[in-house]
């Protein structure tokens, strides 16, 4: 039979939602033991990907280029990914033992209407990254065109100066849109072969640059910059630095149950990324301020934070191609590993009849070009301000993930619950909201607001409400933990205090058991079912 594409995604008979089309689809249904793929080396190459990019190279640089030394700059990369490695220890550890994504597990803390809070505030900030990195893969290319035709660097301009891209720009953006579009399609258990491949070829490109800044340049003299502010300026500046490495991140903190559902080894292996991701960041950020330094040096001019534009200036074009096309690479893995599967896992959740995870990356991959990310970026004050702003909302919403299963909850859920609305477990007096976590999470970001709003239109004067904002994921986490915590013991939701975990293993298997009986377990009622029935049923 011929299959023609519908409007509606395939659904099957649940065994989780009762077939309910509203809140779950194939794939927003926990993981079954047969498509969990990923193993420790596919999170090591997972991270090692998400690393190497050029955000990640920038961190450090970003901070020496506001007046703060190279030593300070090492050292929040180095404390920020420790702390915020222990809240992705955490959260990804609930999608490996029960192996259900972010929108799924937000139900049980925020209710099941609730929890589109956390996931319209994560899926609006996953599509503007997404579209920023988009900018940062057509820089890459652009440099890779011209290397290879150097005229097309100097290509005449038709786009006004005010759009902020130019026409050789443009062209680059399409083109590294159109070549990261088939890694859309793909489903997160295959995409982790192309973690694997970045994982490989662009830490040995990067390494490669580091050699080349200590052997022309010695390092450069940046190693000697000293930090050019003292006081409370330098402290504010410490936080607000630490903020912008924070936020970058923020995401990962709330998204990694997507990635680790699909784990087969045990949750423990999550502790490893506590020690790993310190030591990577940080180190990419050594080999960013390195060749910055070098370069520097070498050509004179304007510091080259941009690594593109320290490339542009080596002689070699072949060394410029690669260079480039690991620059390229980096963008394309950190935006399908970061962005494009936490958008669409959130579009999934929002219309599940509509969209899964194929569909949901590629609305992601449309909706870029309505966000217009080259204006974003030709407007913005500078590039942590964005970071610092992405940082506000997920600091809140990973603070009342983290405290609800392994504190209030006692790592305890109700697997079936969590896909049933009309359960009590997770209904919150039948409003499907807990207002505790609503009021925990308007703790967490309203004192930030200000600032935001300062960063955007620097003519708002706000005064001393900027400083808030200047730690605002720190601040966000710590007061929504508070918050959440002492309003969840002072008013507690006994109904969500299951007795025991209801794994999803047990719901699939009494579900074969009931099937091969000739009985269908629905709700935890049995119903008989026909062998017509029986043969349609898709695990």
């Amino acid at each position: 039979m011929k299959l023609r594409p519908h409007l509606h995604v395939r659904q099957s008979r649940s065994a989780f939602a009762e077939g309910n089309a509203r809140w779950t689809n194939l794939d927003l249904d926990p993981v079954p033991r047969h498509r969990r793929q990923w193993g420790p080396s596919s999170f090591i190459a997972y991270w090692i990907s998400d690393a190497f990019n050029a955000a990640t190279w920038q961190f450090a640089s970003s901070m020496m280029a506001v007046g703060l030394g190279w030593r300070e700059s090492l050292i929040i990369v180095a404390i920020s990914f420790f702390i915020i490695s222990f809240v992705i220890a955490a959260n990804g550890a609930v999608g490996s033992i029960y192996h259900i994504p972010f929108p799924v597990i937000a139900r049980a803390s925020w209710g099941f209407w609730g929890s589109y809070i956390a996931i319209v505030s994560r899926v609006i900030l996953a599509l503007f990254w997404f579209a920023i990195q988009n900018v940062n893969g057509g820089n890459a290319v652009r440099a890779m065109i011209g290397a290879i035709w150097p005229s097309f660097l100097t290509l005449e301009n038709g786009i006004p100066e005010t759009e902020g891209i130019t026409t050789n720009g443009m062209v680059s953006y399409l083109i590294f849109w159109i070549l990261q579009f088939p890694f859309l399609c793909i489903h997160p258990n295959k995409v982790r072969w192309l973690f694997v491949v970045k994982s490989i070829l662009v830490p040995i490109a990067w390494i490669a640059i580091l050699i080349w800044a200590f052997v022309t340049e010695g390092g450069g003299g940046m190693f000697a910059q000293e930090a050019t502010v003292s006081g409370s300026t330098y402290s504010w500046l410490f936080l607000a630095n630490m903020t912008s490495v924070l936020g970058n991140y923020a995401t990962l903190s709330v998204n990694q149950s997507d990635f680790s559902r699909y784990s087969r080894v045990s949750a423990k292996w999550q502790l490893l990324y506590i020690p790993m991701l310190p030591i990577v960041f940080t180190f990419i950020s050594f080999i960013g301020i390195a060749a910055s330094s070098a370069g520097h040096a070498r050509y004179g001019g304007p510091i080259p934070w941009d690594p593109i534009v320290l490339i542009s200036n080596w002689s070699s074009r072949a060394c410029r191609f690669f260079a480039a096309f690991s620059f390229a690479l980096a963008s394309l893995g950190v935006n399908i590993s970061a962005n494009s599967i936490s958008a669409a896992n959130d579009l999934t959740a929002l219309f599940p009849s509509y969209v899964d995870l194929r569909r949901g990356q590629i609305i992601c991959g449309i909706l870029s070009w309505c966000l217009v990310p080259w204006k974003i970026l030709a407007s913005a004050g500078n590039f942590l301000n964005f970071m610092s702003a992405y940082a506000i909302f997920l600091g809140p919403i990973a603070a009342i993930m983290l405290w609800d299963f392994w504190v209030l909850k006692r790592r305890k859920y109700d697997t079936l619950a969590l896909y049933q609305p009309r359960n009590p477990v997770y209904g919150y007096g039948g409003w499907g909201v807990n207002w505790r976590a609503v009021v925990a999470f308007l703790v967490g970001v309203v004192p930030c607001l200000p600032g935001l709003i300062n960063s955007v239109n620097e003519g708002v004067e706000v005064g001393v409400g900027v400083h808030p904002y200047q730690f605002g994921w720190i601040l966000g986490f710590v007061g929504t933990s508070v918050v959440y915590v002492g309003l969840s013991l002072w008013f507690p939701v006994e109904e969500a205090m299951v007795e025991r975990a209801v794994m999803p293993e047990e719901v699939y298997d009494a579900r074969v058991e009931g099937v091969e009986a000739g009985e269908e377990i629905i709700g935890g009622r049995k119903k008989s079912v026909g062998r017509e029935k029986r043969e349609e049923v898709d695990f």
